[in-house]
């Protein structure tokens, strides 16, 4: 046993202190990012942020409206493959070209990413997802990936130590997912005490990422769009968003009525429903770490991550950061008490 003395810092821990800016407007500022991936050599340019590969988050339609936006959806690895062939029919090369196909890590998951990538020369992105990516079983299943798909970008996690990201990106990962236990519907921190702050696992990650000419994605945490600059702010490559995308049209969760209202269901992927609706029952050495919610319904997602972006431009001009790439050098963190006055939070409407 033994105990790291420093702290380790969440979103909530921290703020951005302003700096001097020649930055006239929010219009200014431009959020795409390009990179070229370390083994692909495959060139992307967008707004790096991804729906995250949740059922009821990484669906076929959300893919289809934050292409327009030149934003990744992961899509959840319960798709049929009859499914996907339907999906990819009707699509346009915009949106699959939007598109991160999500796998786990058994004998019959390969056999279904050779099938779905099989049908379309669009589909580039491989996201290798796991709970835990510190098993060697999970390494050795990427390097299969790796080889059997020398010119895919493959991300593949989870992880939040830096050892441990420069182990994926060895292995094979040109990306490398980063965050155990911060979700807004995960409960593995209090069901198995196993986790690190997110900030700070970005920080250290990022580190470890860059050295090899590798990308992490922040996966985890975030809570208003402040947290998604606070991440790019910290080093992350791409942000992963679950809970914030969650409860519109394009979400597949179940919607439910009280008191004329509207609401849906969401939950975390290793919670006692996803078991139960996946693999029929919670198996006996397993216990739920995820909870269910209910979510205020929002209609469509593009009005949400139009107010995303806004924020995130917002967070770009405090600083002077004219491109998104430029956000992370021009970002000084400084440690808080309060993030926020909340005096009249239960008087909004």
């Amino acid at each position: 046993m033994r105990i790291e003395e420093d702290i380790k810092l969440g979103f909530k821990d921290v703020l951005i202190r302003p700096k001097r800016s020649i930055l006239k407007s929010r219009s200014e500022v431009n959020l795409i990012r390009s990179f070229t991936f370390k083994y692909s050599c495959h060139q992307w340019s967008g707004i790096p942020i991804i729906a995250a590969n949740m059922d009821t988050i990484g669906t076929f339609e959300m893919a289809l409206s934050l292409s327009s936006f030149n934003i990744l959806t992961a899509i959840h690895k319960y798709y049929s493959f009859d499914e996907w062939k339907v999906f990819i029919n009707k699509s346009t090369e915009k949106t699959l070209e939007h598109v991160i196909v999500s796998i786990g890590t058994s004998d019959l998951d390969f056999l279904k990413i050779q099938k779905i990538l099989s049908l379309s020369s669009k589909l580039k992105y491989i996201c290798i997802d796991v709970a835990n990516g510190y098993s060697e079983c999970f390494v050795s299943f990427l390097k299969k990936v790796r080889d059997s798909y020398p010119n895919a970008i493959i991300c593949a996690g989870n992880v939040v130590t830096g050892e441990m990201v420069e182990e994926l990106i060895l292995s094979g990962a040109d990306i490398v997912k980063v965050g155990i236990g911060p979700g807004s519907v995960c409960t593995t921190r209090v069901k198995t005490g196993v986790g690190y702050p997110q900030l700070s696992a970005i920080i250290e990650c990022a580190d470890a990422a860059h050295g090899l000419n590798g990308q992490i994605i922040s996966d985890g945490g975030c809570i208003v769009s402040g947290d998604i600059a606070k991440a790019f702010g910290g080093g992350s490559d791409f942000v992963m968003l679950g809970g914030m995308l969650s409860g519109h049209y394009e979400c597949s969760g179940k919607i439910i009525k009280e008191h004329s209202k509207k609401f849906m269901l969401f939950y975390g992927m290793s919670s006692s429903s996803a078991m139960q609706r996946y693999s029929g029952q919670i198996k006996g050495y397993r216990a739920s770490e995820g909870k269910i919610v209910k979510i205020p319904f929002r209609g469509n997602v593009d009005i949400t991550m139009q107010d995303i972006l806004g924020g995130l431009r917002s967070a770009c001009t405090y600083v002077g950061a004219q491109k998104l790439k430029e956000l992370t050098k021009r970002t000084t963190f400084i440690r808080v008490n309060e993030q926020e006055n909340r005096v009249f939070n239960d008087f909004t409407y």
